[in-house]
């Protein structure tokens, strides 16, 4: 997967987790998952990698604040700020801030607990 560009390392990226709710006791067949909720903030030339899946851990994302540039199947969107994009068993991608100001995006997944 590439768009002709390297996929760097992440860098000028800070992760806040915001809400955990184990999903054992609410959904039958759930336990050992939890829904979570993140904010991640980008900063101006900073990215989220490398390549990475969601296999196993599907999303979405929701942009509050900037431009985030998903780079996915060798090409590139952008999003922001409102609606992001989902995160599926396909997805396979990394994220960069190619703006001037902090992107700020919220991320809510499923992901195995602990």
């Amino acid at each position: 997967m590439s768009d002709g560009q390297p996929m760097p390392q992440t860098r000028g990226v800070a992760v806040e987790l915001l809400a955990t709710v184990d999903l054992g006791p609410e959904i039958e067949g759930m336990e050992g998952f939890q829904l979570r909720m993140r904010m991640v903030t980008i900063e101006p030339g900073g990215v989220f990698g490398p390549v990475h899946d969601h296999k196993g851990r599907p999303g979405t994302v929701y942009v509050l604040q900037g431009t985030i540039t998903d780079h996915r199947d060798g090409t590139t969107t952008e999003y922001g700020p409102g609606l992001g994009w989902p995160e599926d068993r396909n997805t396979l991608h990394w994220l960069e801030n190619r703006g001037t100001v902090p992107a700020v995006e919220v991320s809510v997944d499923v992901v195995r607990a602990g």
